[in-house]
């Protein structure tokens, strides 16, 4: 299942540091989810302040 960090992304980098296989990183304006590399674990998730982060 993949990870979608929506436009409601405030950029703190709460989710990137949480990844244990660093799928996170900063995009042009927001932070972005690499599938490829995303393992599904939910850290993300739990760790975003602003809920930005879904899965889809």
């Amino acid at each position: 299942m993949a990870h979608v960090i929506s436009h409601e992304c405030i950029s703190c980098g709460a989710c990137e540091s949480t990844c244990p296989v660093e799928a996170i990183s900063l995009g042009d304006d927001q932070f972005i989810i690499d599938n490829n590399s995303c393992t599904d674990c939910g850290a993300c998730i739990e760790s975003c302040p602003a809920e930005a982060i879904t899965a889809s």
